[in-house]
């Protein structure tokens, strides 16, 4: 379980087709942009809001803060393998297959469990167009979950029947099964649609700007107090504060991946994917500081609590009967869309309904990117074999990974029509922090066992970037709420169960098969050593 593949075999398809070198800072950052700004800061600044009130402005600094040192970590190894499995696969040829499983396993729950978030944040968004632009009321059971409870402290259970909770979220079901169906006929977005959804994301945050900075000095009271739950919530409270805010908004910086992979296609990559990096990560942290200053200077940003006057957590049964109370109603923290609520509440509501429909149109993009990176994991690991191989099977016709496409879109559907958008932005960044903490080990390990291999990029002053990288992400999973931190370690002993089970015995390396399966089938063929006590090619084997 600790054998490992071989980062030459790894290469052999980016030497043999390397890439034109094309991108400079300026398309770097900007696909960094594009890739970042999605339902982080469309729908979790009201989860951020109840968590930390208007000190979630801290939050967001933190959480970028750390996404920058592991962007940093990201890259050297992206610079060096780029090539199809992200951390996956950067794991397997340095630390070996048992982490390489662990990690791909969490990438798994990473992804799919973020497409379901975004597409309960689609929802919200949706919901709002048609009930304030249409004036169309859809039935309340059909466009939420149900509220969730913890029994004994730490079984999550459904609560159908608790005030304000729904029964199953259809739009959020709809727009994951027509993502999905999209993936599997092998419908891709051309780099003009993608360029236009960013220039619609954008500009709805830039409008948000212009209509609500003005108010920032006008609004003093709004801003008081900054912290209403501290830095780390009351005693007995999990996830919540400034920092437990950093933990869950560190979900809407995810996507700078895009920056690291393209380095391949970088020209210059030593300076210009830094620059894309830390570039695209200040601007959007610049942009969701403004659009956080904007929303608690126009409506206020405090927490509401539960009816017995106690703190509560961000979609669960106390907190739905709480927002379903007149009197908070028109509260940033109950909405569901809450950057386009925030100009309603202004008197704004045309140009609201218009930053609904942006978020709306703009969101699906997100969905596919996050449904195609979790079955491209799965793809890799099948055809490595630690995965049965119908999951690595190719559509004759479409030419798509069809059946693991199928599977993972069903369960982002059910995931995304019971669970609310904070709970799975949660469950999602503990399998990201877990996956960029193991990135961040790599690269030191890899630094000590190669250190004159060629790295295009290097990470500066990486005996202090990486420790601070893996510190960061330890820090933040800490400070998720308790049930997210518990899924992690659940998920993971199932994913070790059918490695142990199935992977570690089916595994391409394990037995000794040559070739690089998630290379182009034209790249030459590149021995991988044998494992001590295998027999060498032509040995009797007894």
């Amino acid at each position: 379980m600790w054998r490992v593949k071989s980062l030459d075999a790894i290469l052999a398809t980016a030497q043999k087709k390397s890439l034109h070198r094309s991108l400079g800072p300026v398309q770097l950052t900007l696909l960094g942009i594009g890739a970042i700004i999605g339902t982080g800061i469309f729908v979790l600044t009201a989860a951020a809001a109840q968590k930390a009130g208007p000190g979630m402005m801290y939050s967001f600094i933190i959480a970028g803060a750390v996404c920058a040192v592991a962007a940093l970590c990201y890259s050297e190894l992206a610079a060096m393998a780029p090539v199809s499995g992200s951390a996956y696969t950067y794991t397997y040829a340095v630390m070996g297959e048992l982490l390489a499983w662990m990690v791909g396993w969490a990438l798994i729950l990473e992804y799919a469990v973020a497409a379901s978030a975004v597409s309960v944040g689609w929802s919200g968004y949706f919901m709002g167009l048609l009930e304030n632009a249409l004036h169309f009321d859809w039935p309340d059971q059909l466009s939420a979950g149900p509220a969730w409870t913890l029994i004994n402290g730490y079984i999550p259970s459904p609560n159908f029947a608790a005030e304000g909770a729904g029964f199953i979220n259809v739009p959020a079901i709809i727009v994951a099964l027509a993502v999905t169906a999209l993936l599997m006929i092998g419908t891709t977005e051309s780099a003009r649609v993608n360029a236009i959804l960013v220039a619609i994301k954008v500009a709805a945050l830039t409008a948000f700007i212009v209509l609500t900075f003005p108010l920032i000095s006008k609004s003093g009271a709004n801003f008081t107090p900054i912290a209403p739950n501290g830095w780390f919530g009351p005693e007995g409270t999990s996830g919540m504060g400034i920092v437990g805010a950093a933990a869950s908004i560190f979900f809407a910086y995810v996507g700078f991946d895009a920056v690291s992979t393209a380095a391949e296609e970088t020209k210059n990559p030593q300076r210009n994917v830094p620059i894309g990096l830390i570039g695209s990560l200040a601007i959007c942290t610049v942009f969701y500081l403004l659009v956080a200053a904007g929303a608690v200077a126009a409506i206020g940003a405090q927490p509401v609590l539960g009816l017995d006057g106690s703190l509560v957590q961000p979609g669960d049964d106390k907190f739905k009967a709480a927002c379903a109370l007149a009197e908070n109603a028109g509260r940033l923290v109950c909405s569901d869309e809450a950057l386009a609520h925030v100009l309603r509440e202004i008197n704004y509501p045309a140009v609201g309904n218009a930053l609904g429909t942006a978020a709306m149109l703009a969101l699906p993009s997100v969905i596919l990117m996050m449904i195609y990176g979790q079955t491209r994991i799965f793809f890799v690991m099948a055809r490595d074999g630690l995965l049965p191989e119908v999951f690595s099977r190719v559509h004759p016709k479409w030419k798509t990974p069809h059946i693991i496409t199928l599977f993972t879109g069903i369960a982002v559907a059910i995931a995304g029509a019971l669970f609310p958008v904070g709970k799975l932005a949660d469950i999602s960044n503990s399998g990201t922090l877990f996956a960029f903490f193991m990135v961040s080990i790599a690269v030191l390990i890899l630094r000590v066992k190669e250190p004159n291999r060629h790295r295009p990029f290097k990470t500066p002053l990486v005996w202090i970037m990486a420790p601070l990288s893996a510190a960061g992400c330890a820090f933040l999973f800490w400070n998720l709420p308790h049930d997210a931190k518990m899924v992690l370690p659940i998920w993971g002993g199932i994913g070790l169960v059918i490695y142990l089970l199935y992977g570690m015995h089916k595994s391409h390396v394990g037995r000794g098969i040559i070739d690089v399966p998630e290379l182009d089938p034209d790249a030459p063929q590149v021995p991988v050593p044998p494992m001590p006590g295998a027999p060498t090619p032509g040995e009797d084997n007894g």
